[in-house]
């Protein structure tokens, strides 16, 4: 209990310590950097801590800690000395949201530090490795770390995540192993105000009425924003009840249980018959692993091939504290970072190189130390975090100024000194990592199962797909339906082609693998193998069409919104009044949303075409690490979306919606309750 105590402390003395910085630097967000204040601070500290230390400034003590805190203190009093009073107004207009953060903080950090109590062993799967890390941190004088494995050398992973664990520990001088399951119950407390406050900026920012007022500023509707990414499972859990019980199940002729509809569901272990039908909860030994395992291949033959679908409900039970997991609060972070260029908040001018790039200059450093840490924490984390904050920028600027190639020139400049300032923040770290991964190869003949991809995503999909519908209805004036048909037909096509010129190359460099590769697949030739895997493409066609639906909507709203820019300006521009002026961009959040939706739709559909290649030889991480990042992704956008229906819909459908989302939701939380 004192080491909870102590844990919950340090985290809100480091909220209440770098929220002047926070709080200047996210001018755009409606809370200011309230809810993302923790992370950034953790960020801020673990780097400064770790360079100190890698430079022999400091050493890996309390004392180098210290040291690095009081650098946050100083940077933090520095940049907000001159937000003092706007601080104090701040907080009485917003003081029932931060209460809210608060108790979502506390009552989150206590509710998974209680479950890891009742099994709390770091045993099992990947928890001892994840041990050894932060125990090799631990007893490391300096930095690199050493590796626990192979004496004289140093941790070769991205261990970011380990270091903040490590710095905690320390502080609060507890053992590595409690450490272990605090810092878990920590990111998962971290994750849920992130979630909440992401979802609060969006709802509380959306486009004002004509008298000024926002259409909704509530703090309590956000709280679907961490229901949604923590508490929401797939719908294996309730699956597995009715399997449990027996449903649609019949007796054959011989005495025997048949399905059709598990077969046609062909989950593993659900396709056998249930060998009793008495209780609710499944009784199988680890009954609860299957829920990460409801997307598989086989292939041309029928032989399996395994896939990991892994969500934030399956990974907080499991406990594993894997850089997956320990990234989630700081892509939260990222995200606010986006919205924040999104809504203006960094608009200004910087000149570096002799270069003039319409945004301010801490736009680069905050960028750069976000990407950088993130790269740091978990690599796979860095494309996705990357893609939304340069096309906020972009979408930001076309919004405001209008479409020119000028637009791609800025954003070319605006990425490429994100990405050396990146490099160069992290240097160290890059200089001493060695990946696994070792390109992309192309994924001919195994798509995503449009059954399987509902049981994995359903949840999430019925309010994204409901929201969409509501949005291009109220907005239709705004659509724009062509470029949307075509971009997403030619992103699908596109992708296609690729997969199989790729695959041509890899064919045609190594004939051994080619032919290794066919008769793994059960057939003579490339045009048998095209014919085949083309059949099947159109067989399970499920999956495609529910994205590019996903895809097109989202298209159509961004679309739309360049399209209307576009004629405001052209107005301008030719009117014959020189004082007639162009209002002020008023930025509208559902564009944003709509990006977070495309971007979760692309990772879901590109490992339909290709992966990247790893030691395991086929897609089982690349689905593992692009459907975690949309789950992120698509529960923000969906707690948004629900919090909007609940809220803009009149009597029959929002009662007819409501009923919707609650049964949703509680076929959902099947999973989460038994599984606990």
């Amino acid at each position: 209990m004192l080491d909870f105590l102590s844990w919950y402390l340090l985290a809100f003395f480091l909220n209440l310590l770098v929220f002047p910085l926070v709080f200047t630097i996210f001018p755009g967000l409606e809370d200011r950097g309230y809810s993302l204040a923790r992370a950034a601070g953790l960020l801020v500290w673990g780097y400064l801590f770790w360079i100190l230390a890698t430079l022999g400034v400091a050493q890996n003590d309390q004392g180098g800690l210290t040291l690095a805190l009081i650098l946050v203190a100083f940077i933090s009093i520095w940049v907000g000395k001159n937000q003092l009073p706007a601080m104090k107004s701040w907080l009485k207009e917003h003081f029932s949201m931060v209460l809210t953060v608060e108790i979502i903080f506390l009552a989150s950090f206590a509710l998974l530090a209680f479950i890891r109590a009742a099994n709390p062993d770091a045993t099992g799967t990947e928890k001892p490795m994840e041990l050894a890390f932060i125990n090799a941190i631990l007893n490391s004088p300096s930095f690199p770390p050493r590796d626990p494995w192979l004496s004289g050398y140093s941790i070769s992973y991205y261990y970011f995540g380990y270091i903040l664990t490590a710095m905690i520990a320390r502080m609060t001088e507890v053992s590595g192993g409690i450490a272990f399951n605090l810092m878990l119950s920590l990111t998962f407390a971290l994750s849920a105000i992130g979630a909440y406050g992401l979802v609060y900026n969006l709802v509380a920012l959306r486009k004002k009425t004509a008298q000024g007022h926002a259409l909704f500023t509530s703090p309590i509707l956000p709280i679907l924003g961490p229901i949604v990414l923590l508490f929401t499972s797939n719908f294996e859990g309730f699956l597995e009840v009715l399997h449990r019980k027996g449903f649609f199940w019949k007796t054959a002729s011989d005495g025997s249980l048949v399905s059709h509809f598990w077969s046609w569901l062909d989950i593993k272990d659900l396709v056998q018959a249930p060998s009793q039908t008495t209780a609710w909860i499944p009784d199988r030994f680890w009954w609860w692993w299957r829920a990460s395992r409801v997307v598989s291949d086989t292939t041309l033959t029928g032989a399996p091939q395994e896939l990991i679908d892994e969500f934030p409900v399956f990974s907080f039970l499991l406990g594993d504290l894997h850089p997956h997991v320990l990234s989630i609060p700081y892509i939260l972070l990222a995200l606010g970072l986006a919205l924040n260029i999104f809504l203006g908040g960094w608009r200004g001018q910087s000149s570096i190189a002799g270069l003039t790039i319409p945004i301010k200059p801490q736009a680069f450093l905050v960028s750069s130390l976000v990407l950088g840490g993130l790269a740091f924490m978990n690599t796979w984390d860095i494309l996705v975090a990357a893609a939304v904050i340069f096309a906020s920028f972009l979408i930001h600027r076309i919004l405001v100024n209008g479409w020119r190639w000028d637009r791609v020139l800025e954003l070319f400049y605006f990425a490429v000194i994100v990405v050396i300032g990146s490099l160069l923040l992290y240097l160290p770290f890059f200089l001493h990592f060695s990946s696994q991964a070792g390109g992309i190869l192309p994924n001919l003949v195994n798509p995503t199962r449009g059954v399987q991809l509902w049981v994995m995503f359903g949840p999430l999909l019925v309010p994204i797909l409901a929201y969409l519908v509501y949005a291009l209805n109220k907005h239709k004036k705004e659509v724009n339906w062509k470029a949307a048909i075509l971009v997403t037909l030619g992103l699908v096509f596109s992708l296609w082609v690729i997969s199989w010129l790729l695959g041509l190359v890899v064919f045609w460099k190594s004939p051994e693998t080619a032919s290794a590769f066919l008769q793994n697949q059960g057939v003579a030739d490339l045009l048998t193998l095209f014919k085949q895997a083309g059949a099947r493409r159109l067989l399970y066609s499920g999956a495609l069409i529910t994205i590019s639906l996903v895809i097109f909507g989202s298209l159509a709203i961004i679309f739309g919104r360049f399209s209307i820019r576009q004629k405001e300006l052209a107005n301008i521009q030719q009117s014959e009044t020189t004082e007639q002026k162009l209002e002020p961009y008023q930025p509208v959040v559902y564009g944003f949303v709509a990006l977070l939706m495309l971007l979760a739709a692309v990772l879901v559909l590109a490992p339909d075409f290709v992966y990247l290649r790893d030691q395991f030889g086929w897609r089982i991480n690349t689905i593992f690490k692009f459907y975690y990042q949309a789950w992120i992704l698509w529960s923000i956008a969906a707690a948004y979306g629900v919090a909007v229906l609940l809220t803009d819909l009149k009597r029959f459908w929002k009662g007819l919606v409501s009923g919707l989302f609650v049964v949703v939701f509680l076929m959902a939380a099947v999973y989460t309750v038994f599984s606990v």
